[in-house]
């Protein structure tokens, strides 16, 4: 049966006035709570994603994606229903393998969680099961506020070269963890993203974000933003997440 969703504004997210600073240590065991708190180990998953990209020299191009999630076997499959010229492009992972397929010339060509998503700002590995955990060790922790909202500071470094950066900055929330805002950087240094999570959905007793914005901080002006819709735990066909499925729905 479909879960009851009950969405929620950050503005309504309670915070507790009285909260104690977090060790190093403490903080790299929260990792695994975000983590937790995100991932869908025994149910799967499902939304509507609708993607407003907007391009200094490309202009502003909407996209109406469907997703699909089973955490549990490390699955996902992405597929675009508008615009009508990339009606049934997909993204299928499957075995450790990503898969975009074509639907104009009927193949499948391997790539990676690091590439740019449908030609977005957003990146594959944004939508695949949370790792942090594993990919990345604490280095410092920080107190402070964004916005109005009391929040850790949590400095990231990369445990592997899998990941899609090197290191990153998190701003969460002192309350329950939630991520407000995170920069992503270059193995140099460099800022290259700037990621924002204003609005998160409960799905049972997970959050998900309902929107995400994704800022290029490398060329002004451009940025990726997502409106996530239709939250649901129902289960999902063991075929949705095969190539057969894939090439079916686009016949």
């Amino acid at each position: 049966m479909k879960s009851k969703i009950l969405t929620i504004s950050i503005v309504l997210i309670s915070l507790s006035s009285a909260l104690s600073a977090l060790t190093v240590q403490e903080a790299q065991e929260k990792l695994s709570f975000i983590d937790e708190q995100s991932n869908f180990d025994d149910l799967d998953f499902s939304a509507v994603m609708t993607m407003i990209s907007e391009d200094v020299e490309t202009g502003i191009e909407k996209n109406v994606i469907q997703q699909f999630r089973r955490d549990s076997d490390d699955k996902f499959l992405m597929l675009f229903q508008e615009p009508a010229v990339q009606k049934g492009q997909g993204y299928l992972m499957i075995d450790d393998n990503l898969w975009f397929y074509d639907p104009e010339s009927r193949k499948f060509s391997h790539t990676s969680m690091k590439d740019s998503f449908g030609g977005s700002h957003a990146r594959n590995s944004d939508f695949g099961e949370s790792s942090l955990s594993e990919d990345y060790r604490v280095l410092s922790v920080a107190e402070g506020k964004l916005g109005k909202y009391e929040v850790y500071i949590l400095e990231l470094e990369a445990t592997n070269n899998e990941v899609t950066y090197p290191s990153q900055t998190m701003w969460v929330t002192k309350s329950n963890f939630l991520t407000l805002k995170t920069e992503d950087f270059s193995a140099t240094g460099r800022l290259l993203r700037t990621s924002l999570f204003p609005s998160y959905g409960r799905v049972g007793d997970k959050f998900m974000p309902t929107k995400m914005i994704f800022r290029d901080e490398l060329i002004e002006g451009n940025k990726t933003q997502l409106s996530i819709t239709d939250l649901s735990t129902r289960d999902l066909p063991d075929t949705l997440f095969t190539k057969a499925y894939v090439e079916r729905v686009n016949r």
